[in-house]
């Protein structure tokens, strides 16, 4: 019999309105990585979150090491050596690194022999020394808000080792970093299968599993479709039975025809809040039926422009939207001349979490007719109009219109957002990493969406840390480092070797 320390036999989970989980069973042998692959919405984040306690299964059995097990809450899954590292990171922002990691098991001393007390010091230096052993040097004093992602993903994995930790189930760990911090996390998920660690990769992206996991098993709208040896399947095999379809992995788009010119940004400087220059005298022009991508490592400046020209960011310089000088307009006001605008961190600047999914789509138009009538906002124009967007964009919730857009999947809350950008048909959309977090048939769809969307006439600011996404996307490239603009050419004349010398420096103009 194989040694399997995860059993999960015909587990089935509802909410209303959805089957997440449909009869689905698993094993999972002691020290493999094994990765859980499938759609946005297709039920991976909530199988796994039953292995964690956090939601308990309809139907079905969980076995740990053999013994059936009711893991009734996180903490019990915890007393069973399981840790999670969740998509979103359950961190509290003004506490040290220590002090998110020890939450909850606060090692007690008594001060002066009598009172108890929590020895904060002492685990600074014990947290160090794990950090060390792992490779995830991390200062254990800094604050959580003072820390970038990956180093906070960091402190999401330390959490789990310092609770010692066996089975470490990793779900969308790679959705917020930059390609560097990816293969520097894919190191880390090696070093800790060779140490005796199992690990469960739940993620969509197929050339991570490819270097890293052993099987894989593949949901589709919540039912277990294989279950597949990684080295002897080909990463086309594994899109076309998550998606359900054939997948193409490169986006069909005609030449440009480029129109008149819709946005010029002329000397762009930017600041961040330490009062350095994050953006350098930065120009470039878009026309209308053209997409402009910038690209650069992440930290250069590119985020920067993007929130610039939306409005987000205090700025020198001049920028002109088809002819007209917005560089002093609020975002409202730059919304209604014609931008529609893709955030990069959609849950804190695109979404209004604990809003429905209705009201979240038409926050670009609330304050008008239909939707509000005599200062009256009415419910059955939000419905209609989101039911409407729901059906297009293939967005996939519980509840449908009155679905908290919390509770939806990352991917799902992408869409929502891009859906509600898209029908302002407006003269220039940006896009800042729209594909980021989203699995390869979403990722198919969304770039159709940004080809049709120029095809339209409309002018199109691509912002992505992805060189594959602007090399397949692009008519023209403009590449950043250390805040300046590199180059900007006609994307038909660069390799993405080209590219890539630029972003790290290499090529000056």
């Amino acid at each position: 019999m194989e040694d399997y320390i995860v059993e999960m036999r015909h587990i089935t989970k509802r909410f209303p309105g959805i089957v997440a989980n449909d009869d689905v069973s698993i094993s999972i042998k002691k020290g493999e990585i094994y990765a859980i692959l499938g759609e946005n919405g297709a039920g991976k984040s909530t199988l796994m979150s039953m292995l964690f306690g956090m939601y308990e299964p309809d139907e079905g059995e969980i076995y740990i090491r053999g013994q059936k097990v009711h893991i009734s809450s996180p903490s019990h899954a915890t007393k069973l050596n399981i840790g999670m590292v969740h998509q979103h990171f359950k961190l509290v922002k003004n506490y040290t690194i220590t002090e998110n990691i020890i939450l909850g098991q606060e090692p007690k001393r008594r001060f002066l022999g009598l009172l108890p007390a929590v020895d904060v010091k002492g685990t600074d230096k014990k947290i160090a020394e794990l950090s060390k052993r792992y490779g995830l040097e991390v200062d254990p004093t800094k604050r959580i808000e003072e820390i970038n992602v990956s180093t906070q993903q960091r402190v999401e994995i330390l959490k789990m080792l310092y609770r010692e930790a066996e089975i470490l189930i990793f779900d969308e760990p790679t959705a917020v970093l930059t390609p560097q911090e990816i293969e520097f996390l894919l190191d880390i998920i090696r070093e800790l299968r060779n140490s005796g660690k199992t690990i469960i990769l739940i993620t969509h992206k197929l050339e991570e599993i490819k270097k890293v996991a052993d099987r894989c098993a593949i949901l589709c709208r919540g039912r277990l479709v294989e279950v597949l040896d990684v080295e002897n399947t080909s990463t086309k095999t594994m899109a076309n039975l998550m998606v359900g379809r054939d997948v193409s992995f490169t986006a069909e788009k005609k030449p440009a025809q480029p129109g008149d010119k819709v946005l010029e940004v002329n000397k762009l400087c930017v600041k961040n809040s330490e009062g350095f220059d994050v953006v350098k005298d930065v120009s470039f022009n878009i026309h209308a039926g053209e997409i402009f991508a910038i690209a650069g490592v992440s930290g250069n400046g590119q985020e920067e422009i993007a929130d610039a020209v939306a409005g987000l960011l205090k700025m020198s310089g001049k920028i002109v939207l088809d002819g007209e000088d917005i560089t002093d307009k609020t975002v409202r006001e730059r919304a209604l001349a014609g931008i529609s605008y893709i955030p990069q961190d959609r849950q804190e600047v695109g979404l209004v979490l604990d809003f429905d999914l209705a009201e979240n789509l038409a926050l670009r138009d609330y304050f008008k007719a239909p939707f509000c009538q005599k200062g009256i906002l009415r419910r059955e124009e939000f419905d209609k109009h989101a039911e409407k967007l729901i059906s297009e964009f293939d967005i996939r919730s519980g509840q449908g219109t009155s679905t908290v857009v919390r509770s939806m999947s990352g991917g799902n809350q992408q869409k929502a957002i891009i859906a509600r950008e898209i029908v302002q048909n407006s003269k220039l959309m940006i896009f800042v990493q729209p594909t980021r977090g989203l699995d390869i048939g979403a990722i198919e769809n969304i770039h159709k969406q940004i080809i049709a969307e120029r095809d339209k006439g409309r002018a199109v600011l691509l912002i992505s840390l992805e060189l594959d996404e602007i090399i397949a996307l692009a008519d023209t490239i403009g590449v950043m480092y250390n805040g300046e603009m590199q180059t900007i050419a006609p994307a038909n004349t660069l390799t993405a070797n080209q590219v890539g010398e630029y972003m790290m420096g290499v090529k000056s103009k």
